[in-house]
């Protein structure tokens, strides 16, 4: 209960926290900073901060520092427009975020009514940069890449077993479900069950009843990794066995924590690990050495969003966003922490690396993922 004071407190107070800088650029980072989903709201957080800090140390961009806002749109749309009107009326440019694909789309208008640039690092629903947006860009891949990997490994891995599909409802869970559907269906698999749960629910009762009625053999959730962690354990108590599939929607530790001992075997589809790129080594030993945090999953896109609008400024010499926005997709080449990164005209990054993961338990009796 005191949490929740503490974070209602939070959004009274405008949902946006000030870190102090003597800067002239003034970058905004947003997403879930309070509530269910602040283990990733931290990845998004701390990748820009490193980001900043080591931009700072280094002289700024052109020669300017930069200030650092933090949002805290809690996962909820409405916070979300709230965040990004404050982030207008403090004079911000340019934007890390958001993570939710249902926040980040309302917040996208009010940033590109008003000559802001944004990058999110984790936001995958296609219509992002379907919407012919001109400020609208990303890090990360999109659920229909994503859904066509999951489908492809089922098809693969489950070829004649019993799929079902569950999501939370959401613009990114419900989406990520339908693109994997949808490339099931295509290639002639039909789920046996397809069903929508709500955010915030704790007991899954009714669901894991039609999942042991229906005898299924795999569950591909699309959802975060909160309810999704309690689906597992709750099937895992009820005696159904079968293995959860999902997306990048569960890659924090967090899910191992929720979903208990029943976390093993669980699959996700996320890009090749960063943390493994040669380029990221030194920052990722910055990140665990100094900040004390480890970078997993978004961490590292955040970060390169970053760097990215570092060089689109310093390659046009200029701060305007709208300059930067149309270097941006022009086809050029940003060196990143997560490895080469370009763009279409979409805003989409131009490759496409999703890879599938399981959970397993390491030597030191962690439960984490790792690439297949």
């Amino acid at each position: 209960m005191k949490n929740k004071m503490i974070a209602g407190l939070m959004l009274g107070m405008g949902l946006v926290m000030a870190v102090p800088a003597s800067a002239q650029i003034r970058l905004g980072v947003a997403g879930p900073i309070t509530g269910p989903n602040a283990a990733f709201g931290a990845q998004l957080r701390n990748g820009v901060e490193q980001a900043v800090a080591d931009i700072n140390a280094a002289g700024g961009i052109l020669g300017q520092q930069i200030t650092l806002a933090v949002g805290d749109d809690v996962s909820d749309p409405r916070q979300g427009v709230n965040v990004a009107n404050k982030f207008v009326g403090d004079g911000i440019r340019f934007v890390v975020g958001h993570f939710n694909s249902g926040v980040t789309m309302p917040a996208s208008e009010v940033y590109a009514e008003n000559n802001m640039v944004f990058i999110t690092p984790s936001a995958t629903n296609p219509r992002i940069t379907e919407r012919n947006l001109w400020n609208a860009f990303r890090t990360c891949g999109r659920d229909d890449q994503q859904g066509a990997v999951a489908a492809a490994y089922l098809r693969a891995n489950f070829a004649g077993k019993r799929i079902a599909i569950v999501h939370d409802k959401t613009t990114y869970g419900k989406g990520l479900a339908d693109e994997t559907q949808k490339a099931l269906n295509a290639a002639g698999v039909k789920e046996v069950i397809y069903e929508g749960v709500n955010t915030g629910e704790k007991d899954f009762s009714a669901l894991i009843s039609k999942l042991k009625a229906a005898n299924v053999d795999i569950v591909y959730w699309g959802g975060l990794h909160t309810e999704g962690g309690l689906i597992v354990r709750q099937m895992r108590d009820q005696g159904v066995t079968a293995p959860l599939m999902s997306g990048d929607g569960i890659a924090d530790d967090e899910f191992a924590a929720i979903a208990g001992p029943g976390a093993v075997g669980t699959l996700m589809t996320f890009p090749p690990d960063p943390r493994r790129r040669p380029e990221a080594a030194a920052i990722v030993e910055r990140f665990r050495s100094v900040r004390k945090f480890e970078p997993q999953a978004y961490t590292l896109y955040s970060y390169a969003a970053v760097q990215i609008f570092q060089q689109a400024a310093i390659a046009t010499n200029s701060l305007d966003p709208k300059k930067i926005a149309e270097y941006m997709r022009s086809g050029v080449t940003f060196k990143t922490v997560i490895g080469d990164i370009s763009y279409d005209k979409k805003g989409d990054i131009t490759r496409a690396d999703y890879v599938t993961y399981t959970w397993r338990r390491g030597a030191d009796g962690k439960v984490t993922y790792t690439e297949n």
